[in-house]
């Protein structure tokens, strides 16, 4: 973390965490000049570098921009976009997470829309995350005082709350304030321990070379290089990416990058012509997220990526990570420090190194019948995570099984969403048979695409010819246009319920698999945090 220490925020362990936490002394400075310029009208000063409810909560870095955004929108606070963006940067740092913390909610953050939530919290699940996702809760921590003043903004902003679906059957006030509150107090308290073991951490060397490997829905496996140089400014960086696709496509762009907290990367950068955001997580010197298209962030890749340094050597990705037994294919070998001879695994023999070079090895290889399963690859003495063998394709999933997407465009204010899907296949076990304990994933397949109506009301709505497209090859659907349908019954939208169907061959063999699509309306409220 960065350096020169901050007086205490709070009381107890956090009190103790922000004492040993660490900033630049300028950047500070400036920040808490503006937060007394621009805040204190409404909060008020409770010590040296402490004030009301700012104080007393610890946010992402999307979660405090919320923060400040709700202060314009509905108290007129006026700031300038770079104000804004230092009182993120001071915030994030001063009071954020630990990484140990945003476990199991960073999808939010990373834009996977498609994420189905559940929680064991029958409560939390009723009285949270019907209106906004639970993940947006579980990215804060209050003392309890804070998350009782939570409930009490939400009456005052929505005063409805107590009389909609799941509140109008209960005592929901009295549920919000003597269950949630204590709840929500003790799962996810201001004073964490993890988050005072963070504060303590050295800081991690960002500038230098990083190998990346990815892989994007309806386009495939990417490999790249990216370089990171120090910029001007508190932990911020400027990039350059090239690198390919599986299928040569090229890609190369550059772009500006910003490390909050110490380990949350956010960066935007222009690849091939398209502004993309990356949303990584930094941790031993590697970088793990997702990096997705900032104006359709339903297109998005994950990524893995490590920095070239001294002494390290992994493999990051095996492109494609399977191979069918009796065959030969083309193999990449992705990562950093990468030296001696590549082994695939039991019954696979690299036939011919084709390139080499510390963070891309490509090798063509040939598997026998023999060493049917899943192997440890490697490359010299550094082992990769998995390499699978199969003889024959035993099962296929529609991956995700469930999507959405929404239709728009059309003189709307809100874009489509597309949905991606991909096949992912599966082979059986030792025992032979598919759908038990011992089957192993292949890993996605190319499939044929189609889909159906998903029900009798879906097949007489028409909800296939009105909803939008199915790219046959790509698995990539286009809903239709936003607005009234004077061809669909009641001049309806082009909103629909339709099956996914997946077509995959295996030589002689046909395997589909089937999962659901919702085409529904505009996304109109598209906030930070979901």
């Amino acid at each position: 973390m960065n350096t020169t220490a901050l007086k205490p925020l709070g009381s107890g362990l956090l009190a103790l965490a922000v004492a040993l936490a660490t900033q630049s002394s300028q950047a500070a400075s400036e920040a808490e000049q503006i937060i007394q310029g621009k805040c204190l009208a409404c909060h008020a000063q409770e010590g040296d570098q402490q004030w009301s409810r700012i104080s007393h909560q610890r946010k992402t870095p999307e979660g405090w921009l919320m923060t400040i955004a709700r202060m314009q929108i509905m108290h007129g606070l006026e700031i300038s976009d770079e104000d804004r963006r230092m009182l993120v940067k001071y915030l994030a740092d001063r009071q954020g997470l630990a990484p140990s913390e945003t476990e199991g909610a960073r999808y939010a953050l990373e834009r996977r829309l498609n994420t189905q939530e559940s929680f064991e919290s029958q409560g939390f699940t009723e009285m949270c995350a019907r209106c906004h996702s639970g993940a947006r809760v579980l990215l804060q921590r209050r003392p309890a005082s804070e998350w009782e003043h939570l409930v009490h903004f939400h009456l005052g902003q929505w005063p409805t709350t107590e009389f909609q679906a799941l509140a109008r059957d209960r005592d929901w006030l009295d549920l919000a304030l003597n269950k949630m509150v204590p709840e929500l107090a003790e799962t996810q308290p201001l004073d964490s321990e993890a988050w005072i073991a963070w504060q303590q951490q050295a800081e991690a060397p960002v500038a230098g070379d990083w190998t990346l490997a990815g892989h994007m829905p309806g386009k495939g496996n990417f490999h790249a290089r990216m370089n990171v140089t120090s910029a001007e400014g508190e932990d911020q960086f400027t990039l350059t990416l090239t690198g390919e696709y599986a299928d040569g496509t090229v890609l190369a762009g550059t772009g500006q990058a910003i490390l909050y907290t110490g380990y949350e990367w956010r960066a935007n950068i222009e690849i091939n012509d398209q502004m993309m955001r990356q949303v990584f997580v930094l941790n031993d010197g590697q970088l793990n997220g997702r990096m997705f298209l900032r104006d359709q962030d339903e297109v998005g890749a994950d990524v893995v990526a490590v920095r070239d340094a001294k002494g390290t050597s992994r493999i990051l990705a095996l492109q494609p990570s399977h191979i069918k037994a009796g065959s030969e294919a083309e193999i990449s070998i992705v990562g950093t420090g990468l030296s001696g001879l590549p082994i695939l695994g039991n019954g696979v023999d690299v036939v011919e190194v084709l390139s080499a070079s510390p963070d891309l090895i490509r090798v063509r290889a040939r598997a026998s019948a023999n060493g049917i399963g899943v192997s440890t690859p490697a490359v010299g003495a550094i082992e990769g995570e998995r390499f699978v063998v199969y003889d024959r394709i035993a099962a296929v999933k529609v991956v995700p099984e469930f999507a959405v997407a929404r239709i728009g465009g059309n003189g709307s204010s809100t874009p489509k969403v597309e949905a991606r899907f991909e096949a992912e296949a599966w082979a059986a076990g030792p025992d032979g048979k598919p759908g038990t304990d011992d089957d192993y994933r292949i890993g996605m397949v190319p499939a044929n695409w189609a889909v159906a109506p998903f029900n009798e009301v879906a097949d007489a709505d028409g909800d296939v010819r009105f909803s939008g497209q199915m790219n046959a090859n790509t698995g990539v659907f286009t809903p239709a246009a936003a607005g009234p349908n004077p061809q669909r019954r009641m001049m309806t939208n082009n909103a629909g319920n339709l099956k996914v169907q997946a077509t995959v061959q295996d030589g002689a063999q046909t395997l589909s698999a089937e999962g659901q699509m919702i085409v529904t309306v505009q996304r109109w409220n598209n906030p930070p945090i979901p």
